[in-house]
């Protein structure tokens, strides 16, 4: 009998402590049409696109084992995994890693550590994500706090006519408000969107819809007309049920809605897809751009279709309406302000443009990884200097309560991600002279006692945004925007935290500093 009880308690524990998912992933380049236009070399794995979405279990540990079969290194990055303990695996070039050499194999080890939600994983060192280095992540609950019948999954993603640097280099020719003249096309479920493949409803059932944006540089909007969406979790953090008639987001986003189906089958209906961007000259039928995929109660019933009805007509997410299930308080006293300003410089890039900041300088990888830097210089790395004034690196004690004081002054939106961290969204207000250039500038707005959090924000044109986070968790966290060309231009900054506490702690693997 004593014997069964510890076969039953050590069952208990292994659960608890999850499973090891191994996934082999062979990185390597494709000559293929995934748009129905344009043919060109993309990045694939295992020799097909789309890469097929990754699944595990709360608890569980991936092993990620990659071969890079690329000629130029490559790192990935789980988005909006913390990697508490292990800021080596977080899989940014130059920032926490050489990367991976041409020829060579590394296995990221991630410890989903108790979160569950819906992630993605990609490139994180050159380009290798606009070209198509990105797959879903999907991390299922054990106990869900809401019921639904089926889990159903929606990519979308904005698709180059070329690769990305190929398109860069385009921009010495041309001047930037024509540098997407061959506007982006939209991949639905790893698809060409004009041929999206339909989803099935059964009438009376309760749907989980996780919608990922996957973009490089678009912004999407996600409608359902003829059924009300209830928002359930955002960036892996659940919420209360919040009901919304679309969903608006930027590039990086993740959001899981509830749907209930009709009760009959006597109509079809339809997705609505809207793809934009603010950055980029609108032209009919490019931006933006409108898909639709089709939602099947019944092959052969007729599809019902509505009015068209305008934006401001319609409840969209709001971060300051959305309440999370762990209601974490609005954390104070703030121990830390960091004031960084998005910023436009001359002189110019490599292709002729002007590069962006967060902070004095446009952001340029150092010689030496950040992370070696933290681990490496003793006292120094409490000097923000030692990671080099081009990194734009402020240095946080253990346990303080950060804010963010992000200012836009210019007249494009950004898409805010922080690495390892969620951020309570605190407060957005407006800033600047929106007037001039014909934009609204956003309302000002608090959040409440118990404020959303999330790892990626729009950052609107003229405003500031105001984000916290508790510096619980020692890592070296890049925050920048998820906008390629804006990132690759510059717009990063990077957060060291507890570097002593690191040097104690964490040491990188052997593999990874032979890279280097």
């Amino acid at each position: 009998m004593l014997l069964l009880l510890g076969i039953i308690q050590l069952f208990g524990i292994l659960q608890a402590l999850g499973a090891r998912v191994e996934v082999g992933w062979d990185v390597g380049y494709l000559n293929i049409s995934r748009d129905g236009y344009s043919t060109w070399l993309a990045v694939g794995v295992n020799g097909r696109q789309p890469i097929a979405p990754v699944y595990v279990d709360e608890g569980d540990t991936l092993l990620l084992n990659v071969r890079n079969s690329l000629d130029k290194p490559i790192s990935l990055h789980a988005h909006g995994l913390f990697q508490r303990n292990t800021t080596y695996y977080d899989g940014v070039g130059m920032v926490t890693e050489c990367g991976i050499p041409p020829g060579e194999s590394f296995t990221y080890v991630i410890d989903t550590g108790g979160q569950t939600g819906t992630f993605w994983i990609h490139g994180h060192y050159g380009s290798e994500v606009a070209d198509g280095l990105r797959a879903p992540f999907i991390i299922r609950e054990k106990a869900p706090a809401v019921q639904y019948d089926e889990d159903v999954l929606i990519t979308l993603e904005d698709w180059l006519q070329m690769p990305y640097d190929l398109m860069g280099a385009r921009a010495q020719q041309i001047r930037f408000d024509q540098l997407f003249s061959n506007y982006p096309t939209v991949l639905i479920n790893g698809i060409d969107g004009n041929k999206s493949q339909p989803i099935h409803f059964v009438p009376g059932k309760r749907y989980r819809l996780r919608i990922a944006s996957m973009s490089v540089s678009y912004w999407f909007k996600f409608r359902l007309p003829g059924h009300k969406l209830e928002i359930v979790e955002s960036d892996g953090i659940a919420i209360e049920p919040l009901a919304v008639d679309g969903l608006d987001m930027c590039p990086g986003q993740r959001y899981s809605v509830l749907v209930t189906a009709h009760d009959t089958d006597a109509f079809n209906f339809r997705f609505n897809v809207t793809f934009y961007a603010d950055y980029v000259p609108k032209l009919a039928d490019f931006n933006p751009r409108h898909y639709e995929i089709p939602l099947v109660y019944r092959e052969g019933a007729p599809t019902r279709r509505y009015a068209i009805v305008g934006d401001d007509k319609l409840v969209w997410q709001d971060e300051f309406a959305m309440v999370p299930r762990n209601r974490q308080p609005l954390l104070e006293p703030v121990n830390r302000r960091i004031t960084v300003s998005k910023q436009e410089h001359t002189p110019y890039d490599g292709f002729g443009l002007p590069t962006y900041s967060l902070g004095d300088y446009a952001y340029t990888h150092p010689m030496v990884p950040s992370l070696i830097t933290a681990l490496t210089t003793g006292n120094w790395a409490n000097n923000s200097l030692a990671y080099g004034p081009q990194t734009n690196t402020h240095v946080v004690e253990h346990m303080e309560v950060v804010e963010l004081m992000l200012v836009n002054p210019s007249g494009k939106d950004h898409s805010i991600h922080m690495h390892g961290y969620v951020f309570q969204v605190v407060e957005l207000g407006p800033m600047g002279n929106a007037s001039a250039t014909q934009r609204t500038a956003p309302k000002l707005k608090r959040a409440g006692q118990w404020p959303m959090r999330r790892d990626t924000v729009t950052f609107p044109a003229y405003s500031y945004l105001a984000l916290r986070f508790l510096a619980d968790s020692p890592f070296v966290a890049l925050v920048h925007c998820h906008a390629q060309q804006h990132k690759q231009r510059g717009m990063s900054f990077t957060l060291v935290v507890a570097p002593e506490l690191l040097q104690q702690t964490q040491r990188m693997p052997e593999k990874m500093l032979e890279f280097c």
